[in-house]
């Protein structure tokens, strides 16, 4: 502006220059901290190095014998689980074989299905996925109208509904889709996270947050189903 005085010009400059000043020392802030971030990075990998630098012979033989000691015994371990049943996703008969099942393995997946449930068979195939996939669990799927005992003293009304126990009690259940995301179309990384939630299954990832942010419904569904079967939007219930 040229009727600016240039007390007025000398100030404008100045405040622009600080601007630039306060800019330029914050750039040198963080550079420093960047270059403390990598020195102390440096520092950690020489010392590891350096540590197995002084390593002999006999050290280096004695962690292998220990790694080795360690997978002998995952696989004794898998191979126990394998003679329980662990790593399939078996069907059982009746409410006797729940307990049984219940007292010799720790944790245990049930599902309790009835035959005309569509969502039931969509369950079906996530847990048999995550059966091979979790050795340390049982996976297990009873049918409800022939478990009525147990059906009523566990308060099951809702199919589908699973069931996790740890030593032989109940400690969480999955009533319908509605952990699921409401929809027929979850993914089994959904249901996997939500069973190790209540600690049933080993899980590695982040338990505070689902591993999807939303369940993207199918654009085209076609689907047949008998009159007996349950509408496509909600959840079969037992009668009375």
């Amino acid at each position: 502006n040229p009727h600016k005085t240039s007390w007025e010009r000398s100030s404008g400059i100045n405040a622009e220059y600080g601007v630039i000043m306060a800019a330029g020392a914050q750039q040198d802030m963080i550079n420093r901290m960047v270059a403390g971030a990598v020195e102390a990075m440096e520092a950690s990998v020489d010392a590891e190095l350096e540590k197995l630098d002084k390593m002999d012979e006999d050290d280096l033989e004695a962690i292998r014998e220990r790694r080795i000691k360690q997978m002998q015994k995952a696989q004794e371990k898998k191979q126990e689980y394998k003679n329980l049943g662990h790593g399939t996703y078996d069907t059982i008969t009746n409410e006797k074989e729940y307990f049984e099942i219940s007292k010799k393995s720790d944790r245990v997946v049930c599902l309790f299905y009835i035959d005309t449930s569509f969502r039931c068979k969509i369950v079906d195939k996530h847990l048999s996925q995550l059966a091979n996939k979790h050795y340390e669990t049982r996976f297990i799927r009873l049918n409800a109208e022939k478990a009525p005992f147990l059906t009523e003293r566990l308060k099951i009304q809702v199919m589908p509904t699973i069931l996790m126990a740890k030593d032989s009690t109940v400690c969480d259940r999955i009533v319908g889709f509605t952990d699921l995301g409401n929809s027929d179309n979850f993914p089994t990384s959904l249901l996997e996270w939500r069973i190790a939630r209540s600690k049933c299954i080993n899980y590695s990832g982040d338990l505070s947050r689902p591993p999807v942010e939303e369940v993207k419904e199918k654009k085209m569904v076609n689907i047949q189903r008998n009159l007996r079967q349950e509408e496509f939007s909600s959840d079969s219930e037992l009668d009375d």
